[in-house]
């Protein structure tokens, strides 16, 4: 599909004058791409989106010491990429005794998912 485009001669403008108008304006507004971001950033990592999909995929809650066999990692790095997903929201925890199980939260990925479709 060929597309004809006009190209019009470029011309001198006044200084601090914007070149063009833009096309397309967000319309995420900032503090919610900022939550959108934090979550993205967490599942950035390799492990922090496999560990999701094993939270995911688990029925109930996952105990650390079940995780950590599933990994090349030591046990305080799985709870530290635990933590990250924790702190974006994507997963809780709840203690019992020694140990902290975790789950995927229900609405912990539904802005993104939703953003995304």
């Amino acid at each position: 599909m060929a597309v004809d485009l006009e190209l019009a001669p470029k011309q001198k403008r006044a200084a601090g004058e914007p070149c063009c108008e833009p096309v397309v304006y967000p319309n995420v507004e900032r503090q919610e791409a900022d939550r959108m971001a934090t979550i993205a950033k967490a599942l950035g990592d390799p492990i922090r989106l496999q560990l999701v999909d094993v939270l995911r995929k688990h029925a109930g809650k996952v105990c650390v010491c079940e995780l950590v066999p599933l990994f090349d990692l030591s046990q305080p790095t799985v709870s530290h990429h635990l933590k990250v997903l924790r702190q974006a929201g994507i997963v809780e925890s709840e203690r019992q005794g020694l140990w902290a199980y975790y789950y995927v939260k229900p609405d912990g990925l539904k802005e993104l998912s939703k953003w995304l479709s």
